[in-house]
Order: structure tokens, then sequence, then C-alpha cells
């Protein structure tokens, strides 16, 4: 850890059965507001999903307070970083810990083999396996494994939809799946397993503990991940990668895409200023003024 990394990220999630959610809702957020945590947790009936960030040495007392909560040991990804990388922290409550929108889908209990980290590169590498990156398109572009298959998808829910229109060129192989952290390949392994897919498998852990084991050192990973906070994307070594995002689209950009002319901090990009409306656009010239004047009177304005 370097030294100037005061700061700790902890991402996981849990397919667990609750119930009192709004209870649970409560009990969490109190705890992690009193220890200055910040970051997103949502909370279902199907279990919980989240990443948050706190100082230094105050992860152990997040795993032994969830442990003692949830009656269950649960396996958390932890990396470092200089400073917050969340601006505040947000308990929601949803119906899906990370939305499909299919009923009766159950990763508790059918979900597709594990792979470790160190299996992964041989197990891909196989010309029977069809190596299935579920991340959406904007997380893709910047980065993913080599000769994979892109869902190109806006959302997780729109990944049924992709399966239905694919489902014939990969039936009859193997099939790999990966995403950020795990959590969107046990719902997409326990879909295809519905649908009668029976040589399913995906990484355990998902790409963030692929590169903090493996360090990419077979370079099957190309590019930078792509992370839901302020850092955008990391590196093969988890430190902070080269992109800015779009507030607009969400989007990951270059300074490449900084120097075009189709760029506006704040309010468009060359990816999506054709595809925002001129309320939209005036709407994010509103929020950067905004954030400009509370800037100015020394103010930290929630969406800089």
């Amino acid at each position: 850890m370097h030294k100037d990394n005061k700061f700790e990220i902890i991402s996981f999630y849990e397919f667990i059965n609750l119930s009192n959610i709004e209870q649970l809702k409560f009990i969490f957020f109190k705890f992690l507001k009193q220890k200055n945590f910040r970051g997103t947790i949502i909370i279902a009936n199907e279990g919980l999903n989240g990443t948050i960030s706190c100082n230094n040495g105050k992860a152990d007392e997040f795993y032994s307070f969830s442990e003692e909560v949830l009656k269950k040991k649960i396996k958390f990804k932890k990396q470092y970083h200089s400073s917050h990388p969340f601006l505040r922290l947000k308990i929601k409550v949803k119906e899906e810990i990370v939305k499909m929108g299919e009923k009766n889908i159950f990763p508790i209990k059918n979900t597709g083999n594990y792979l470790s980290p160190s299996e992964w590169d041989e197990f891909i590498s196989d010309p029977n396996v069809i190596n299935i990156d579920t991340r959406n398109i904007y997380e893709s572009e910047i980065g993913t494994f080599k000769n994979s298959l892109l869902t190109n998808t806006k959302n997780f829910t729109q990944f049924p939809d992709w399966f239905k229109k694919n489902k014939k060129k990969i039936k009859e192989k193997k099939i790999a799946m990966f995403c950020t952290g795990g959590v969107r390949c046990e719902k997409a392994s326990s879909y295809l397993i519905k649908n009668g897919f029976k040589n399913v498998f995906q990484l355990n852990g998902g790409i963030i503990s692929y590169l903090e084991q493996t360090k990419n050192k077979n370079k099957k990973w190309v590019g930078e991940c792509f992370v839901f906070d302020e850092r955008v994307a990391v590196k093969d070594n988890l430190s902070k990668g080269q992109y800015d995002q779009c507030f607009a689209c969400r989007a990951a950009i270059s300074e490449k895409d900084k120097k075009s002319n189709s760029y506006k901090k704040g309010v468009f990009c060359p990816k999506c200023k054709n595809q925002t409306s001129l309320d939209k656009k005036k709407g994010f010239e509103e929020r950067n003024k905004q954030i400009f004047l509370a800037k100015k009177k020394g103010i930290t304005h929630l969406g800089s």
C-alpha cells in the first residue's frame, strides 16, 4: 500500500434471504454514518450489494459489524485510495440488489461454476469456451479480456434480450462470464442455467479480484477496468486510471475526448453530444454554474 493511500475501499455483495430490510437500512446507516463511511449499499430481500470507503483501519470494524448483524460472514474486496472516492453515504432499499428485471432467478440456489483468478486464463484460452462480458458498453469499451464476446448493453436489464438473440450462437459452447465484482455474473449465470445451459462458469470475485491476484501477468486483460466511483477506472495494479467521466452520459472519457470540439465539461462529450436534448444540456449548464458558485463560496457541492 502506498503511504498516500489513506482510505480503504470495500466492495461486497451477498445473496442471502433478508427480512425487515427497512430496519436493516437504519442499522447499517447509523453505524456507517458514525464511523464516517461513504459510498452506496443496496439492500433487498435477496441480499445486499455495495461499495463503501473509510479511513484506513476501519474496514475490520465493518466486517465485524456486518457479521454480527447478518449472522453470516461475507466476502469483502479491499482496495486503497488517497481520498474518499465517494461524496456521501447512501443506503437504498430496492427490489433487486442488481437489477435484471426477470422473475424467479435465484442465485442463492443456482449459479455457474466458480473459476478462481488463477484458473481463469487457462480456461478462457480453450477454443470451445465463449467468454461473455456481461457489463455495459461504457464499461467494456475501455477494457475487457482478449477475445471476449461483448453484450454491448446500456444496462443490465437488457441482458435477457441479448441472450435471446444470441443463444443459438453460444448453445454448444462452454460459457465463461465476467463482470466488475461478480454480482452481475451471479444473476446472468443463474438465468442461463434456468434456460437450459449446463456448462456455465464465472470469474469468482470479478475483474477486481482477478487484477489484484494475478497482476494481469499473462496480459489477458487489455485496457482499464471501469469502477463506479470518482476514480472512474483502475489500472492493472488497481491504482486510478487515466479516464475522467462525462456527467451527462456517465461514460469514461479520455484526454483526446476532452480536446474534441464535441466536448463541454459537465454538459456533453463526443459520445453523447447528439443524444441529449437541448433542455437537458441547459440543465447540465445550470448544474455547472451552481458547482462554480458553491466552490467560490467554499462549499462542497454534492454534484461536483
